[in-house]
């Protein structure tokens, strides 16, 4: 006889607890079993949370599929364990490879396993990605009524003192995220003691000023937890947290002992070979039980997809639109045109968003927001919201372009940034104010690092246009091709590129692919590689030698990223076999570490090989003053040209 799935606010009837009973004994059968082969993870959390899996996923996501973002990202083991009761993966599977090489089953929740909508670890990034989940789901049913389906999220009370996590509380009421439910594991318990001892917070006073509804709940209590969540469903206009009262360790005797005098013995050791058999025992099921768990597998209704690996730069189904061409009469900056670029994807799409920090016409993202406000979000100042919710948007079928300083991105967004690029995301990193182009700001918002923050990262590109025609056609190439990228432009206007008979360089005619270079002047004796708006200074240096020694040849070559070098640049160099690079970065991680590096392990010989960037912090002035400084102006280059 199958098992009755509640569909009501009725109570659970003795049937279904001693169901939910059975289940949440077999996953910490699970979770023990895994610990043991692995001899590392961790228990107590994975068994104190495993009640409120085995209701939510059993009774509630098995028949919906709706999303369950697990930010406390290392009680894996649970998570794990309920998704083999409900026949999603094979037990057999994740106890014998649970941390092994050659499996999926990481030490952390991960995407490589079916069923995770989101892989964390580091704490708070999970549940500002939840919250991306959550508004995309408002913006699909188009509606702030509390009938639409819900996100789910888990923290824990020690991962609440991340910063983060209060980014994610304000950003949650401030969009009325009345379709949001967090269950917080309040065991008081976090990685070396007690969180009394390490960091006292008071969640439900924190969260209630924040303007949630709390709803204290026993964690271990089916009925209480099952009508806490009929409870929660009901609330419209705030998110909702679920403060559960949990015992680390619960379902094993000894462990459950630690769990309850606030030790945190269990937190993140495994039981050894002796301990664990130990706990088994505890755990065993009889043969009905087993039958019983068996049977319920066919009432599961969700089928979850398996995570789909290489997808970055792979063409999405976007209407791209007419590029913009901006005359060489005007002289613009880069961010305007993103700006426009933006207006008119977002005019075209649906699923095309925008989310700044407090900076909307800084960044121009102010532009959409005028004619479509209600696709435009702002964070506040909440850089690692902005990057995490992001996050959680795009994989929920938007295309999410965020944007903020080139400094803060980079350097306080990076981790949130790094998360997403092994969640194989498809967020659209915009960063203006880059470099010493931010003028009087500034060594604090000068970004001359920011390029070198993405280099490691598998799954996300690095751009850099070099005139705000580029720049349009960048904007769109990106919003058409799946990855994670970082777009990054400064803060002053410019002129457009030219050819050398005056017409526009970047014209209607141009397309852009990623690591695409352009010879902007052709010649004989020496490359330079310039990005940004470098490429402009470059420029002006050559013609200026031009007009005092016509017979000097040289080539510039626009390098849009510094990640992916094409054969133009490269046939460039092997030409000339002299190499100047100029940057408004540091040559540290910037185009001239990169390019050089690519020759080296390419072996490709030049004679020659020069580098103009941002060599140390400099001082507040115009961008044109910072240039010159630091010997990156035409001038500067002029001088290195002639210099042998």
């Amino acid at each position: 006889m199958p098992i009755s799935i509640p569909q009501n606010e009725k109570k659970l009837t003795k049937e279904q607890i001693t169901f939910l009973k059975t289940f949440a004994t077999s996953c910490r059968y699970s979770i023990i079993s895994m610990l043991k082969q692995s001899q590392s993870g961790h228990p107590g959390g994975s068994l104190g949370c495993a009640d409120y899996l085995s209701l939510l996923y059993a009774f509630r996501i098995s028949q919906t599929g709706e999303p369950l973002v697990v930010s406390n990202g290392h009680i894996s083991p649970a998570v794990y364990a309920a998704l083999a009761e409900l026949g999603i993966i094979p037990k057999k599977d994740v106890i014998e490879g649970f941390r092994k090489i050659g499996y999926p089953y990481e030490g952390h929740v991960t995407r490589h396993v079916r069923g995770v909508d989101y892989g964390t670890g580091p704490l708070g990034t999970g549940v500002s990605a939840a919250s991306g989940f959550a508004l995309a789901q408002q913006l699909q049913s188009n509606s702030n009524t509390s009938n639409h389906a819900k996100t789910f999220a888990m923290i824990g009370d020690g991962e609440s003192q991340e910063g983060q996590v209060y980014e994610m509380m304000n950003f949650s009421k401030k969009y009325k995220l009345n379709n949001f439910i967090v269950f917080m594991d309040y065991n008081e318990v976090q990685l070396t003691d007690s969180l009394k001892k390490i960091m006292p917070i008071n969640p439900k006073k924190i969260f209630e000023a924040g303007g949630w509804e709390v709803i204290e709940m026993n964690g271990h209590d089916f009925q209480d937890m099952w009508s806490s969540l009929k409870q929660a469903e009901k609330i419209d206009g705030k998110p909702v947290l679920l403060l559960a009262h949990t015992i680390m360790g619960k379902g094993v005797s000894f462990m459950e002992q630690t769990g309850a005098n606030m030790q945190s013995t269990w937190h993140g050791k495994a039981p050894n070979e002796a301990q664990a058999n130990e706990a088994l025992r505890e755990l065993v099921l009889k043969s009905d039980e087993r039958k019983l768990l068996s049977k319920f597998q066919k009432q599961v209704k969700w089928k979850p997809k398996e995570m789909e690996h290489n997808t970055f730069l792979k063409p999405k189904k976007i209407r791209n639109g007419a590029p913009r061409i901006y005359k060489k009469e005007e002289l613009t900056d880069c961010r305007t045109a993103y700006g426009n670029a933006l207006l008119d994807l977002a005019q075209l799409n649906q699923n095309v968003v925008a989310l700044t920090a407090d900076l909307a016409d800084s960044v121009k993202t102010s532009i959409m927001e005028k004619e479509i406000p209600e696709r435009h979000f702002d964070v506040g100042i909440a850089e690692q919201q902005l990057v995490s919710c992001s996050g959680g948007l795009s994989l929920s079928g938007f295309t999410p372009f965020c944007s903020t300083f080139g400094a803060f991105m980079s350097s306080r967004a990076k981790d949130q940034a790094r998360v997403n690029d092994i969640n194989q995301a498809n967020v659209k990193m915009v960063a203006t104010h880059c470099g010493l182009s931010v003028g009087e700001d500034g060594p604090t918002h000068q970004a001359i690092d920011d390029m070198g923050s993405f280099l490691g990262f598998f799954h996300t590109g690095v751009i850099e246009p070099a005139d705000p025609n580029q720049c349009d056609r960048i904007i769109r190439y990106i919003a058409s091709h799946y990855g994670n990228f970082y777009v990054r432009m400064g803060r002053h206007k410019f002129p457009v590129i030219t050819r050398e008979d005056g017409s526009i360089f970047y014209d209607e005619n141009y397309e852009y692919v990623y690591g695409k270079s352009d010879v902007i002047r052709k010649g004989k004796s020496l490359t330079i590689a310039a990005s940004g708006a470098t490429v402009y200074e470059a420029l002006l240096a050559i013609e200026n030698i031009k007009k005092k020694n016509p017979k000097l040849s040289v080539e510039l070559v626009a390098v849009s990223s510094i990640k992916e070098f094409d054969n133009t640049l490269i046939q460039s160099i092997k030409k000339t076999k002299n190499v100047l690079t100029v940057e408004d970065h540091n040559t540290h991680n910037g185009l001239s570490s990169q390019l050089s590096k690519y020759l080296h392990d390419h072996k490709i010989s030049v004679k020659t090989f020069r580098s103009l960037g941002v060599d140390h912090y400099q001082l507040s002035g115009t961008a044109q003053a910072l240039y010159q400084a630091a010997g990156i102006d035409s001038k500067g280059i002029q001088k290195a040209i002639l210099t042998k």
